[in-house]
């Protein structure tokens, strides 16, 4: 069976633009996409308080939906039914699951090539942090996920006409790829190099090779690069990107080493992207932080959608 590309639906904005994103990632891929929805229950009390999210309202509340039944089931219907209307050449599943979203979303991302999740995934209580269920799954999946924003739609991704007229047959905007010049994953970079592949686009690369982790190393991994040691395991004719160059010769890659924090420059850098990509290094400890601090602000603060690569 083909891996698929996953997306967690639970009605929200957040969660209907992510599952647009993803349709259009499958359709990029040519791979089946399945929509995943997880019925958190909360004790009946609550599901009727004042503590129930404007989210998870607009998207069940208002259909008198209170349990995993025939309502519930035929809203994740209605969305896989417009994703066929809209992305007629994807193949759309469905799946229902009840649980723990965070642990369910785990489970689910197993099997998938890649997870789609709203950038401000919600658990059905508004007083848990916004977007805890994205970054705690984005933290501890070994898949690779992508976080897209409410809103986000097919124009933001590509280059805009000057006659004002929509995306298509305009190019696609760059991929952003945030990379530890000093440790250079083989996985992050095929990431980043086979999604500027998919969208004939051209792959922006920021690195600060004196300085830290765009990729998003914390304090706890260790002190600042090499500067010499760094450049050469990028720049060089054997380094890793030039090495992918070869392998992706249609790719035009454009480097950048800017002074200053890299967080402020991948943000920057996303509001003219189609896509940013940073890299989280897998740490299987429960304690500690397991999203370094630039990922961390590149999620909060992107203008685009953002793919968090696990890699050893």
């Amino acid at each position: 069976m083909p891996r698929t590309v996953t997306v967690g639906f639970d009605g929200s904005p957040e969660s209907r633009a992510a599952v647009d994103w993803a349709a259009r990632e499958a359709r990029l891929r040519a791979l089946p996409l399945l929509l995943v929805n997880v019925w958190e229950p909360v004790p009946e009390p609550m599901g009727r308080s004042p503590m129930l999210g404007p989210s998870a309202q607009q998207g069940w509340a208002e259909h008198g939906v209170t349990s995993v039944g025939p309502g519930a089931r035929q809203i994740l219907r209605d969305a896989a039914d417009e994703v066929r209307r809209r992305h007629p050449a994807v193949d759309v599943g469905l799946e229902q699951l009840t649980g723990r979203a965070t642990e369910e979303l785990l489970k689910a991302a197993v099997d998938a090539e890649l997870l789609v999740l709203g950038s401000h995934g919600r658990s059905g209580v508004a007083g848990l942090l916004v977007g805890s269920v994205g970054l705690h799954v984005a933290a501890h999946t070994e898949r690779s996920v992508v976080l897209v924003r409410a809103g986000e739609s097919a124009d933001d991704e590509h280059v805009r006409d000057p006659s004002g007229a929509g995306p298509a047959g305009t190019p696609f905007r760059p991929v952003v790829l945030g990379l530890d010049a000093a440790h250079p994953d083989g996985t992050l970079l095929r990431f980043a190099f086979e999604a500027a592949a998919l969208r004939n686009t051209a792959l922006r690369v920021v690195h600060d090779p004196g300085h830290g982790s765009p990729a998003g190393r914390g304090p706890h991994e260790g002190t600042a690069p090499d500067t010499a040691h760094g450049q050469g395991d990028v720049l060089g004719p054997a380094g890793a990107l030039h090495a992918f160059r070869q392998e992706f010769p249609d790719v035009e890659v454009v480097e950048e080493s800017p002074p200053g924090k890299a967080a402020d420059h991948l943000v920057a850098a996303s509001r003219e992207a189609s896509l940013v990509v940073v890299g989280r290094r897998v740490r299987h400890s429960p304690l500690g932080a397991h999203l370094g601090p630039v990922t961390h602000a590149v999620l909060h603060h992107a203008a685009a959608p953002v793919a968090v690569v696990a890699h050893s």
